[in-house]
């Protein structure tokens, strides 16, 4: 079992900040790569940022510039730095990980519960 608890959404004025945390805990072996989806009403879920395990970064092209992904390997842990921040930023964020449970285990993807971040004009 592997469990994914996001934190630090809400609500912030246009050109704020906010920085949210998610904790991977339970059973896990390693893993690869760590990061952010967002879905807006009406839209598909769409990457925001991703981090590797050695520490390469991909980001959208609407946050590049403005966000900032960030882990802490030793507790297994991802952060997302937003700043300058758009109305049109207003979804709903997903933590995601891709992650081995054993040493005989392939790679699976697992997901949190998702955090509303809103951003008011």
């Amino acid at each position: 079992q592997v469990q994914l608890v996001e934190s630090g959404g809400g609500l912030v004025q246009a050109g704020g900040s906010l920085r949210l945390s998610c904790a991977a805990s339970g059973s896990i072996f390693w893993i690869n790569a760590m990061g952010w989806y967002r879905q807006a009403p009406g839209k598909q879920r769409e990457l925001v940022a991703r981090i590797t395990s050695g520490g390469s970064t991909t980001y959208a092209d609407s946050v590049k510039g403005r966000f900032t992904i960030s882990r802490d390997n030793a507790k297994n842990t991802v952060y997302l730095q937003m700043n300058s921040l758009k109305p049109e930023d207003t979804a709903v964020y997903y933590c995601n990980t891709d992650l081995r449970t054993s040493y005989f285990s392939g790679s699976s993807q697992y997901w949190g519960q998702g955090t509303q971040v809103t951003v008011s004009s």
